[in-house]
């Protein structure tokens, strides 16, 4: 396979498609020619490029309402409010323990990120809390949220449980927690450093949360012109 194989293969190909095919091809051709399969390597200057993301949409009311009616027990309410209000991503939730819940100052840190608790994140953690003390009031294990299986150990609830109420409906935790950003960023604005230090995100995932939401807010202005 020569060059021009791969440049005329990935010309077929759009977007993330194209981006992610390279970027397997360039690894698998790396890999042969480290292990003298081949003499060279066709993809060596060929360059992936910057990906460019899709603008990020907020989800409609409707989605979320479905969303709010399947958390029918404090854990999966608590769990809904730690995504759609504190844009937590499922293993950080599953990892909070009760260290990281100051009731007295109203204080709940996500991986190491503080946040002020809200009042409806208040009352969910009290009904939680009490839930919990009441379902196994002898459990050692000092994660937040726990289950049966997990009460009898030390170890922190799967993801697969945290996430399992929401699984299936277009406003899952994650994209819960992505629409908190962008909700984030439309009302306060598009402004990666106020997004950095509200949620303790990285300059990537930032970075795209403000893009998007300038791209929508040009959106509505233009539709607003016409």
């Amino acid at each position: 396979m020569t060059r021009d194989d791969v440049l005329a293969y990935i010309r077929t190909l759009r977007d993330r498609q194209r981006h992610d095919q390279l970027v397997a091809l360039r690894s698998l051709f790396t890999w042969a020619k480290r292990n003298g399969l081949i003499f060279r390597n066709p993809t060596s200057r060929i360059r992936v490029g910057q990906l460019e993301y899709a603008v990020l949409q907020p989800l409609v009311p409707e989605q979320v309402d479905r969303s709010v009616a399947a958390a029918t027990t404090p854990a999966t309410r608590l769990i809904l409010a730690l995504a759609a209000v504190h844009a937590a991503r499922v293993a950080q939730i599953a990892t909070l323990t009760l260290h990281d819940v100051d009731l007295g100052n109203r204080w709940l840190t996500v991986a190491g990120h503080a946040r002020p608790i809200d009042d409806l994140t208040l009352k969910l953690l009290l009904a939680w809390l009490e839930h919990r003390r009441n379902r196994w009031p002898n459990t050692a294990n000092l994660h937040l949220l726990i289950n049966d299986q997990t009460a009898t150990k030390t170890s922190r609830s799967s993801n697969h449980w945290i996430s399992a109420a929401m699984r299936g409906l277009d406003a899952t935790l994650e994209r819960l927690r992505v629409d908190r950003q962008l909700e984030e960023a439309l009302t306060h604005g598009p402004d990666p450093l106020h997004l950095a230090e509200v949620f303790g995100l990285d300059e990537k995932t930032a970075m795209r949360s403000a893009d998007s939401a300038r791209a929508l807010m040009e959106q509505a202005a233009e539709q607003h012109l016409r």
